[in-house]
């Protein structure tokens, strides 16, 4: 299932949650690019908050000046005034949000795009000890979540403080007492906030890990679908879902119900407020002090502006503590250890005749248990090398290190001559073909998925290779041809088929030396007659790996070599181990009359 289990790799680590300043400090860096729209952005929120504040001590003066009095003609130009300032402040509100979703859409575009090169460039064990759903869920919600916060919360963060600021500067201009009366809620909404924050920041960070979980299982069991029907795990599968899924809600629910917490508390506040401002204002009038009805109004209007940026700050808990936690999983993947880069001194690998050396190779997936001890293998030009052995004796591993997918603890391993480790990955990798047991597929048409093996190739050279791989014939027979698009994996076509296609790639990619892992072990006798007759074709003038489980496919080979935990234990041709009558023997003999019994 997981392929964190398989080939004794080690699981991977929990990891820590980040700092939310440093995690905040790294997003904030991919909006440097676009700090004049920022700075527009800023200044229409400027203008909004100075209009917003300005009107409603319009909204005063016209109490106090222009409805006491019965001066209408005064109140006209306060109500032309203040139409003017709301049609300016609509324009730099669409303004600033325009220009905030674009630089929004923009960062998120960015971070993707790096997200995707990075995925690129992880070592192979890391999609070893990592669930393809749990990745994807990296990629889509966690991103998604970092999009809505840079869309949306940001503006309102700037928008709400110039707000807080611009209010509370009017207030104290209008009257001390009054501004004091209302600031009363403050300590206590900030003590609120503080602490809702806190507990919701670590239920969503939770909730996001959970997601990556339960995406993790679905595409697990999408993709293992054939084999849950025929052991007939539906129903246990659905429990299995269930509980992750109930783990879920669970969280997400605790993470909704503190976040959701913002909204009662601080209604409450504000209507305390309102109570509070009318009341000292009203007392200020009987007094005799200064105050008028036109002030009690504002205050009241401005308390509600002062208390509405901290709701609104509050309500963004939900997408700032997602985005965080999302940012948090998001920068996990691009802080992994990449595939070790290539030195200043590594070599290009050129006209490859295919001499392969192994010398005194040993290596571990996990430090302490070694899967390869002190290997030595030697394959001249054109030669066949075939290894053979038990399940987890150590074959495929072999491959994994040749193709630098792994690199080894100790020893060397050269290509004429040249160490790996001294080569170019890029280079190297292009001089190597390899054909695997589980071929696969891109959903896309025939012509193009033959022609990944070298883009540029042409509309016939990618026909010759079919007919090499003996793939041309039902090819042919299909509907549309070589531009017939395949399902998921191929899907629509046969195992055999699949494998021809594979085949065909690896022809056009002409390499210099090649790896086969068996490709005919899941097929009938008659594909298998023309997907070994493919195979000899690609395999002539190469040097050629071949993985065999069907020991009657690698008679002919130049030597085979036989592998138990992790070491060569016989080599030799067929004849020559056959005489010996050792371990490949006993394996030989073993599947022959298994194959004779059947």
């Amino acid at each position: 299932m997981s392929k964190a289990r398989m080939a004794g790799q080690p699981p991977v680590a929990p990891k820590k949650s980040k700092d939310t300043m440093k995690t905040l400090g790294r997003l904030l860096k991919y909006l440097n690019k676009y700090w004049l729209y920022q700075a527009i952005s800023i200044i229409c929120i400027a203008f909004v908050t100075i209009g917003t504040v300005y009107a409603t001590r319009f909204i005063g003066i016209a109490i106090d000046e222009h409805i006491v009095t019965l001066d209408f003609q005064g109140l006209a130009r306060v109500c032309t005034t203040l139409f003017m300032i709301y049609v300016g402040t609509s324009l730099c509100t669409w303004l600033q949000s325009y220009l905030f979703l674009v630089v929004g859409q923009n960062v998120v575009a960015s971070i993707r795009k790096e997200l995707f090169d990075k995925i690129q460039r992880l070592p192979l064990k890391y999609f070893d000890t990592t669930t393809h759903g749990e990745l994807m869920s990296r990629v889509t919600n966690d991103v998604d979540n970092i999009s809505m916060a840079l869309n949306y919360s940001i503006s309102q963060v700037f928008q709400s403080v110039l707000t807080l600021l611009g209010t509370f500067a009017m207030m104290l201009y209008l009257s001390v007492p009054l501004t004091l009366a209302s600031a009363v809620a403050i300590p206590i909404m900030i003590i609120a906030t503080k602490v809702v924050t806190t507990r919701s920041k670590k239920y969503y960070k939770e909730k996001q890990e959970r997601l990556g979980k339960l995406n993790g299982h679905i595409e697990e069991i999408i993709s293992g679908q054939k084999v849950v029907k025929v052991f007939c795990q539906e129903e246990e599968m659905t429990e299995t879902f269930s509980k992750r899924n109930s783990d879920l809600l669970e969280v997400g629910v605790r993470a909704e119900i503190f976040s959701g917490m913002i909204g009662p508390i601080m209604m409450a506040l504000n209507n305390m407020t309102y109570a509070i401002v009318v009341a000292t204002g009203g007392l200020m009038m009987v007094m005799g002090m200064p105050m008028t009805l036109g002030i009690i109004s504002n205050f009241i209007i401005y308390s509600r502006q002062f208390t509405r940026p901290l709701n609104e700050l509050a309500n963004q808990v939900n997408s700032m503590m997602a985005a965080f936690a999302g940012a948090e999983r998001v920068f996990e993947v691009l802080d992994e250890q990449e595939e070790l880069k290539d030195t200043p001194h590594s070599a290009e690998l050129t006209e490859v005749e295919g001499d392969v050396v192994l010398s005194n190779v040993n290596f571990s997936y996990e430090e302490g248990h070694p899967i390869l001890k002190d290997v030595n293998l030697y394959a001249k030009p054109g030669q066949t090398i075939a290894f053979v052995g038990p399940t987890g004796a150590g074959k495929t591993t072999i491959i994994n290190l040749l193709t630098r997918f792994y690199d080894i603890d100790s020893g060397i391993i050269t290509i004429d001559g040249h160490n790996i480790m001294d080569i170019k990955r890029r280079s190297l990798r292009s001089n190597l073909g390899i054909v695997l047991q589980d071929t696969y597929l891109f959903t896309d048409t025939i012509r193009e998925n033959i022609r990944y093996g070298r883009l540029n190739a042409t509309d016939e050279e990618i026909k010759q290779a079919a007919k090499l791989a003996n793939a041309h014939e039902f090819i042919r027979r299909l509907p549309d041809g070589y531009d017939t698009v395949l399902s998921d994996g191929g899907g629509n076509l046969s195992q055999g088929q699949r494998q021809m296609l594979a085949i065909a790639r690896a022809i056009l990619a002409n390499p210099s030396v090649l790896i086969l892992d068996e490709a005919t072990s899941s097929v009938d006798t008659r594909t298998e007659m023309k997907i070994q007759e493919a195979m000899q074709n690609l395999m002539k003038g190469r040097t050629n790996f071949v993985i065999a489980h069907r020991l009657s496919t690698i008679k002919d080979a130049d030597l085979i070599a036989v592998i138990n935990h992790g070491k060569i234990i016989e080599r030799g041709n067929h004849e020559e181990l056959m005489k010996k009558k050792g371990f490949y023997f006993d394996l030989y003999r073993n599947q022959f009359e298994g194959e004779e019994a059947v």
